[in-house]
């Protein structure tokens, strides 16, 4: 597998894909769809994707929530494709993004069951268990420096 990662643009056929992924591996197993209005409001978003050539293996959005704090969001890889190194890359390359873009903290809603996967990268979470899109989930952070 040979992952290359990079900023996408809004709008345009990868984001299709990525939108498309996201559906698959988040949305669908709950039975959930995306509203047109929640898609529109990721146009300031950063969406990073992971290809391996061709196919869109994994994504990541990221969502600036002030001056210093950018939100990750939107985690998704191919089921596939899962256990490959591909969202820990995905991560890793948001890590340098933030930091090259003056972010000292990067936030996330994990869903439980991802949560052991994000403290293998060194975020902790933040405060009690809560549920969104139907999941138990835990807020997590990672303060900066990040890798």
């Amino acid at each position: 597998m040979n992952i290359e990662i990079k900023h996408i643009a809004f709008g345009g056929a990868e984001h299709k894909k990525e939108i498309e992924l996201r559906y698959k591996v988040l949305r669908q197993p709950l039975g959930l769809n995306y509203m047109q209005e929640q898609l529109k409001a990721e146009k300031d978003e950063f969406h990073f994707a992971a290809f391996d050539g061709d196919k869109l293996v994994g994504c990541l959005l990221m969502k600036a929530i002030g001056n210093d704090e950018i939100k990750m969001r939107q985690v998704a890889v191919d089921e596939d494709d899962q256990g490959k190194g591909v969202g820990k890359s995905l991560v890793l390359f948001s890590e340098k993004f933030a930091a090259e873009n003056g972010f000292s903290h990067i936030t996330l809603h994990a869903r439980k069951t991802a949560v052991p996967f994000y403290e293998k990268l060194g975020y902790k979470i933040v405060g009690n268990e809560f549920t969104e899109v139907t999941l138990p989930h835990f807020k997590m952070k990672k303060e900066k420096p990040f890798v």
